[in-house]
């Protein structure tokens, strides 16, 4: 697994950095706002043919057909847990666990083949051969579903100022993360599944440290993945999801300087 790769990375990383540099292992956790980025999502269609496009009329419409819309996210919550060592040059490495979700707030913007199709009946993108009474737009307004990150970091941050009551410090850190998401507007199931997706972070931060074994961070990190390709569910057709996170997080982390 994916997972496991990066973990073993991760752990000949420390072997032989802790072999030269070590100064003390560390064990962190933190909660945090998610401010999941909308997402921008494309895709092309499998061949099919429309419900009611609102006048008893149908389309068909051609295999590799351009779709998409735009889909914005309220806050959400992330949390992470970490362990590291520190080396006395000021770097230190860990593997981090990480959470975030995000609930769907409204989509906009669909179009079909290039052109907006937000003003016609509902009806021809559920497959249904009467008329709704409700526009594409309507429909999708409504929101509903979320988006899930389950990741494992390996990270490595440099602190400044190292000794002193307050350490900023920069890190950045690659992963793997299981993506779920879940788009189902009005009730009408479009995206329902996961992937694992590689992942990549960028953080910035400072750490207050309250005596030799105790500290307090504050954090803000900058997560990503690559695209999400997940089967519509609607109709035929994939859709590509995008997936960035903008995260400030408070924590806590305890050092075992005298292991």
């Amino acid at each position: 697994m994916a997972y496991r790769k990066v973990l073993a990375i991760g752990v000949a990383a420390f072997a032989l950095g802790g072999t030269a540099h070590a100064d003390g292992w560390y064990i962190g956790g933190s909660v945090g706002l998610n401010n999941q980025s909308e997402s921008d999502n494309s895709g092309q269609t499998g061949a099919f043919t429309t419900g009611n496009l609102g006048d008893g009329s149908t389309l068909d419409v051609a295999a590799g057909t351009p779709y998409g819309w735009n889909t914005e996210f309220d806050n959400g919550m992330a949390y992470s847990l970490e362990a590291g060592l520190r080396y006395d040059t000021g770097w230190r490495s860990g593997i981090e666990i990480t959470q975030s979700d995000a609930d769907v707030d409204t989509h906009t913007g669909v179009s079909l083949g290039g052109g907006s199709i937000d003003g016609v009946d509902a009806a021809a993108v559920a497959g249904s051969p009467t008329p709704l009474g409700v526009t594409v737009a309507d429909v999708v307004a409504d929101g509903r579903g979320d988006i899930k990150n389950t990741a494992i970091f390996v990270n490595a941050y440099y602190d400044f100022n190292r000794g002193g009551a307050l350490e900023p410090y920069l890190g950045a850190g690659l992963g793997y993360s299981d993506v779920e998401v879940t788009y189902n507007p009005s009730g009408i199931g479009i995206i329902n599944g996961s992937e694992s997706k590689f992942a990549y972070q960028a953080k910035a931060g400072a750490t207050y440290e309250i005596n030799q074994s105790w500290g307090v961070y504050a954090e803000y990190a900058y997560r990503a993945t690559e695209d999400i390709e997940l089967e519509n569910q609607l109709f035929p057709g994939r859709l590509e999801i995008e997936n960035t996170q903008h995260i400030i997080s408070l924590g806590v982390r305890y050092r075992f300087d005298n292991l």
